[in-house]
């Protein structure tokens, strides 16, 4: 009986990782996230009965898909161990759950939703970008607290120098943040300059400097942490699958590891019959 588990444990995990299994799952999830859209058109009652039993096809394939990759893993606790596993476990799950009523029926078209992120699970360089954005936002988060600060500076001056100017664009500290936010994206920000430089003609220095600080320094300063983060998560996923240079290096230092252990066991060993020697002279 063992012997047949571990075999059909071999069979699971072959089937996971052939490439054509994988492509399979990957056109599943595109054909399930096209239904979902087609959903959202009036189409005849036929089609939607057809999508409903392709729903329900789909559905019971990810059940399927989900086991094998539980039971390929040889252990329900390591399965668990990773997010994206978790993730695709909650999806399937909650896809299973029959919404009839027209109350929870939105939260059923919801989560089938996300069953299009699967394919970030699916597809390794999508799920290094998406831990890559992941991880930058803690970072990015100091960045952006320092621009709102920024924000909220300019915006009180601009509501204290030109709310007589414009009310509608700077009347109090909120509208005026809305206004900056204009200014930062560079949505007609020169119409909003000039109606303020014919009050005060050198509130253009307000305008520039207010853009190079947003718009230059912080959005280069988040465009560096997501470089830098995705660059990490790039070297971590070749470490881990061994691939490129980065690969070679994690392969190289674990092998290096491996041999200073076995001359650590070996000098213990000649120690060990060094000992054994002087005690039966």
């Amino acid at each position: 009986m063992s012997i047949n588990v571990y075999t059909l444990q071999q069979r699971f995990i072959d089937l996971r990782e052939n490439k054509f299994f994988e492509t399979f799952v990957i056109l599943v999830i595109v054909i399930s996230a096209m239904v979902i859209g087609a959903k959202t058109y009036a189409i005849p009652e036929t089609t939607q009965r057809v999508f409903a039993v392709l729903d329900v096809g789909i559905t019971l394939f990810f059940l399927a898909e989900i086991i094998i990759r539980m039971i390929a893993e040889r252990s329900l606790k390591r399965f668990f161990t990773k997010a994206w596993n978790v993730f695709d476990f909650v999806i399937v799950v909650a896809s299973l759950i029959p919404f009839e009523d027209s109350e929870t029926a939105l939260l059923g078209r919801l989560l089938r939703i996300f069953r299009v992120l699967r394919l970030v699970s699916i597809i390794p360089e999508l799920r290094v970008l998406m831990n890559a954005f992941v991880t930058a936002i803690p970072r990015m988060g100091y960045v952006s607290l320092l621009m709102f600060i920024i924000f909220y500076i300019y915006a009180a001056m601009g509501s204290i120098f030109f709310s007589h100017v414009n009310p509608e664009l700077w009347n109090n500290i909120t509208i005026s943040m809305l206004t900056l936010f204009r200014v930062a994206t560079f949505e007609d920000w020169t119409d909003v300059m000039y109606e303020t430089m014919a009050v005060y003609p050198f509130s253009w220095f307000f305008y520039i400097s207010f853009i190079f600080v947003v718009a230059f320094v912080f959005l280069n300063m988040m465009i560096g942490i997501v470089l830098e983060t995705l660059q990490q998560e790039h070297e971590q996923f070749s470490r881990e699958s061994g691939e490129g240079e980065a690969g070679e290096v994690h392969s190289i230092e674990q092998r290096t590891r491996e041999m200073e252990e076995r001359l650590v066991r070996m000098e213990q060993l000649l120690e060990r019959v060094a000992d054994q020697s002087r005690g039966k002279a």
